[in-house]
């Protein structure tokens, strides 16, 4: 039985992806902490910042079957945590959770990881050292070094969801020489519980999302079905790459800038 494994399923864009791949493998694991309550799948409760929760979830999946698709939107906002914990959750669990997968990569396996367009908009003032530490994060210290260099919270998620897109980047070569392919993807303002929290606390959100071309915040669905696509074998040919879903965003922003 092929198996599609949904991080963060329990809400917002990764419980949208659970329903929007069904059909692309006979089994759909679900990993949340309350992940136990989604009808239709396997749920493992699993706290990704555990550094053995990954090959946890790996050990369930082969005794299953083949790895179909891989979905990791499990991650935190700014709001959610200390630069520390916001490291610790999207980064280094994100690299551990692509290291763990990669022995099970066959034919047709794909991953999608979730970024941000935060990630973007940090991008013009990132070093090479800066990337350079971001290209580890499984390295002894990492944490100690990251939070050092990006204390703040919202510049630690943006930095964080900036190694994502490379974590994801880097996969794709290994992967690959497995048959597999691996993507991440950048959400713009998405109308979820999260994104609410985000918008309700951060006012330059809100000039953020006046800003976008699209005129409102983007849905959860509407995430999703980019993900399936890039799960499906229609993106048999697509590897390597962040796909931004922010409904021109970005482009409105920097043209108001501009202006």
């Amino acid at each position: 039985m092929t198996v599609i494994v949904v991080t963060g399923a329990a809400s917002g864009m990764g419980r949208a992806c659970v329903d929007s791949v069904r059909d692309l493998a006979e089994t759909v694991m679900t990993v949340d902490l309350n992940a136990s309550q989604i009808p239709g799948t396997e749920g493992i409760v699993a706290d990704l910042s555990d550094p053995h929760a990954a090959q946890a979830v790996v050990e369930r999946v082969r005794d299953v079957g083949p790895l179909r698709g891989l979905v990791h939107a499990a991650g935190i906002s700014p709001t959610m945590g200390d630069a520390r914990r916001i490291f610790d959750i999207n980064l280094v669990g994100t690299q551990r959770l692509l290291d763990a997968f990669e022995p099970l990569v066959t034919e047709r396996s794909a991953a999608v990881c979730f970024s941000s367009s935060a990630a973007y908009q940090v991008a013009p003032f990132v070093s090479p050292e800066q990337d350079a530490l971001l290209d580890d994060p499984l390295a002894p210290g990492f944490l100690d070094r990251a939070v050092a260099a990006f204390a703040d919270p919202g510049y630690a998620y943006a930095m964080s969801k900036r190694g994502v897109i490379r974590a994801a980047g880097r996969a794709a070569v290994t992967w690959g020489r497995r048959g597999g392919r691996v993507n991440s993807l950048a959400p713009g303002i998405i109308d979820t519980p999260m994104g609410r929290q985000e918008l309700d606390s951060q006012p330059l959100m809100q000039d953020m999302l006046a800003a976008c071309p699209a005129g409102r915040a983007g849905t959860a669905a509407e995430v999703a079905e980019v993900v399936r696509f890039l799960l499906s074998d229609a993106a048999a040919y697509v590897s390597g790459i962040d796909v931004l879903v922010d409904g021109g965003m970005l482009q409105g922003i920097q043209q108001v800038s501009a202006g």
